[in-house]
């Protein structure tokens, strides 16, 4: 009995030693963990080969893992993001992925949950790295546009970095976006937007309308290939090219998830939500076309990104799917973070992450 008391004392008085110490002591964790995080690059860390992370898998309703549409990419020592939807910058920086190398951005279209966060996508690779030049934002025709207008929005916050911190952090000549227009490719065929350092990036035209211009991009590096949808209706030039590449990273949207909301809308009362769930059948591919272009393609697998609707429960990825699983085996639903590495001159497809 003594023992046992003599033992509670002693545990007593070492929690009160580590209580009374508390702010020392998280002091020393935080100064480690900021220490490893500054420290961080992650897209230095990746082997030769093809990378892509999705920075955003979700599409414009608010979810908990599925932010707006964003792609990284990584080719070698390039580091390229496909659209900048809501939140896509901060999750770069939670996954360790250093804002201030990307070398540029490819916009699929301009609905708004593709591109809200493009300011603060260049303005944070701005001042992180000192850029001396805009960050290049290749599109089709409509770029301009966009750019323009971010551009015009941020130009008051680029003269108070520039007052506050100087060109040390904040060079005006790096400032803002740089537009890198190309005209929308006929259909059917790649028109090639971006070829350096053994990389290309082509584009081809899909079918979003009434959103014109829109298109898809396959990205080629030593040996691997990826093609990233953009939102369109199931495609037969999407299928074309991608025949036999290693990754295809499609949008999806559930028609019958979406006719389950318009129902719920309709019997709240809510005219516009109805008639918007409706609206929005007619120019995406569901999870079930989007397999048969992976059967039919021959891909090495299937992600799926621009996630509608989320899934928000237990047992709601069956119900988005929808039989999809049946029809290609080798798929993948997205959420935020998840990424996959395709190591270069290989035919691996490596998982490397499951989400944030």
């Amino acid at each position: 009995m003594k023992k046992r008391n003599l033992t509670l004392v002693t545990l007593a008085l070492i929690g009160a030693v580590v209580y009374s110490q508390r702010a020392f002591i998280a002091e020393k964790i935080m100064l480690k963990g900021l220490e490893a995080r500054l420290a961080q690059d992650a897209s230095a860390e990746l082997s030769d080969g093809l990378h892509l992370t999705l920075c955003g898998a979700g599409g414009p309703m608010p979810a908990p893992n599925a932010s707006g549409p964003c792609v990284a990419v990584v080719a070698g020592e390039q580091f390229f993001i496909v659209d900048a939807g809501t939140d896509g910058f901060r999750n770069l920086g939670r996954m360790g992925y250093r804002a201030g190398k990307i070398d540029a951005v490819f916009l699929t279209h301009f609905h708004s949950d593709h591109i809200d966060g493009l300011g603060e996508m260049a303005m944070g690779r701005w001042v992180t790295q000192a850029n001396k030049s805009p960050l290049p934002v290749y599109g089709p025709e409509g770029v301009e546009k966009v750019v323009e207008g971010f551009n015009s929005a941020y130009s008051q916050d680029a003269i108070y970095r520039h007052d506050h911190h100087g060109d040390r952090v904040a060079p005006l000549s790096g400032t803002g976006m740089l537009a890198k227009t190309f005209i929308k490719p006929p259909e059917g065929e790649l028109f090639t937007v971006y070829q350096h350092n053994g990389l290309k990036v082509e584009a081809i035209t899909v079918d979003h309308s009434p959103i014109d211009p829109a298109v898809a991009y396959r990205f080629t590096y030593k040996g691997r290939s990826l093609l990233i949808s953009g939102d369109a209706v199931k495609s037969p030039h999407v299928e074309k090219f991608s025949k036999g590449i290693d990754l295809l990273v499609h949008e999806a949207l559930a028609p019958n998830l979406l006719m389950m909301m318009h129902d719920a809308a309709k019997e709240a009362g809510d005219e516009v939500l109805a008639k918007i769930t409706v609206d929005v059948l007619d120019y995406h591919t569901s999870p079930v076309e989007a397999a048969e272009i992976a059967r039919d393609a021959e891909v090495g697998h299937l992600l799926y990104y621009h996630v509608v609707p989320p899934i928000m429960f237990p047992g709601q990825t069956t119900l988005w799917l929808d039989g999809a699983d049946d029809i290609f085996e080798d798929y993948t639903v997205g959420i935020d973070g998840v990424s996959f590495s395709l190591p270069a001159d290989s035919d691996e497809i490596i998982k490397t992450r499951n989400g944030l």
